[in-house]
């Protein structure tokens, strides 16, 4: 199975990370087809990068598909492509896509690295015609060591790693989450790509929710198909010291509130809250006897940790109630693009793809769902 791996960047401060993400891949026991690293409207970052793995900018118009390290062996081969898309994560996934050559498309984190047999893992999982999306397991790796005393693993989601309440093994589930997952290439013939105007954007606040609506998405597009996470698929994401404060926790949690919203206003209460009631009502509650439990103990931390969770309850909460107030007055809304035609251009023709200083490009057909459940075509325009 040839499975390309797409990896998003978008800052030199993750330098060293991005080249530890690369070389995970390049170490896996099955072989990537080629590891695609997309930058984020950073001209910078995309000259060096490319400057690193063989294909520096000469001067010349570089086409965003540019091959690097082209005599490199299986899973040696890196590509640096520019987002084609809008500012943001989900452009610049939808850019990978459009560009890779794959069967299968895994995403990893440009701050994690993952474990030699990752790929495996996921290939295995695909040998059922009917799986169109795998997720793993992501373990944290705290910059300062070790995980705080009062930061319950039930919100572990909360840095981008999976939490207490996931069930072990391979299992069927609504949603994989972004970090560490990968998808069939038909899912997204079927589903289309990722929903801009919901997940993360630079330095903005941080959103979520993109791959869950993703995923909602491709069950309504293929009834039969079957998504999963399988717990031995391992990466390592680390999670730095600015997001172990409190102060990140609350606004992380208040940011999924609000993402929540603007993707049950759009898929309905059923699908959009289907997996978080279970959470909130039997994870959750557990968690917070626990704490408690040990706080009687006198075990470090236990009153800190039940505290906690209800502090995240009713900062996603809030930001729930806050984001559908915002929906029901024809506020927030987000786009659902087709994965752009990057496919080889004529050559006498104008180059359509866009280097990383110019504007971004245009997919050719997107639909924008708002508040009512409407679907209207437009442009989008430039972030």
């Amino acid at each position: 199975m040839r499975i390309s791996v797409v990896i998003c960047v978008y800052t030199e401060e993750r330098w060293d990370d991005i080249l530890a993400a690369v070389d995970s891949v390049r170490t896996q026991s099955l072989p990537a087809q080629e590891t695609l690293l997309v930058v984020d409207h950073n001209t910078r970052l995309l000259r060096r990068l490319k400057d690193h793995y063989g294909n520096g900018d000469d001067g010349s118009d570089a086409d965003v598909g540019a091959e690097a390290d082209a005599d490199a062996g299986a899973g040696q081969r890196v590509r640096v492509v520019a987002n084609v898309g809008p500012r943001g994560l989900s452009s610049g996934r939808n850019t990978g896509i459009a560009v890779s050559c794959g069967e299968v498309i895994a995403f990893l984190d440009d701050d994690a690295v993952a474990e030699r047999d990752w790929l495996r893992h996921f290939a295995t999982a695909y040998a059922d015609p009917r799986v169109l999306a795998v997720g793993g397991r992501t373990v944290p790796v705290w910059a300062s060591r070790r995980r705080p005393v009062w930061f319950p693993e039930e919100f572990d989601w909360v840095v981008g790693c999976s939490y207490r309440g996931l069930p072990p093994g391979r299992v069927r589930v609504r949603n994989v989450l972004g970090g560490n997952a990968s998808f069939r290439r038909e899912a997204f013939d079927a589903a289309g790509g990722f929903a801009s105007g919901i997940g993360r954007d630079g330095d903005k606040r941080p959103l979520g929710c993109e791959e869950t609506e993703l995923c909602i998405r491709l069950a309504r597009a293929r009834p039969d198909a079957l998504l999963l996470i399988d717990d031995r698929a391992v990466i390592h994401h680390k999670v730095p010291a600015a997001r172990e404060r409190f102060g990140y926790f609350r606004s992380r949690t208040y940011a999924e509130g609000l993402s929540k919203a603007l993707v049950t206003r759009s898929v309905g209460a059923q699908a959009g809250l289907e997996t978080e009631r279970r959470y909130t009502t039997r994870v959750l509650p557990a968690g917070i006897a626990r704490g408690l439990r040990d706080a009687l103990l006198g075990h470090a931390g236990g009153a800190g940790r039940a505290a906690a969770i209800v502090a995240g309850v009713a900062a996603a909460a809030g930001g729930y109630l806050v984001g559908a107030a915002r929906a029901r007055r024809g506020g927030p809304r987000f786009t659902v693009a087709a994965v752009p035609d990057l496919s080889a251009p004529d050559p006498s023709a104008p180059s359509a793809h866009a280097r990383a200083d110019d504007g971004p490009a245009r997919s050719r057909h997107e639909s924008t769902h708002e508040s009512r459940h409407e679907s209207t075509s437009r442009r989008e325009g430039a972030a």
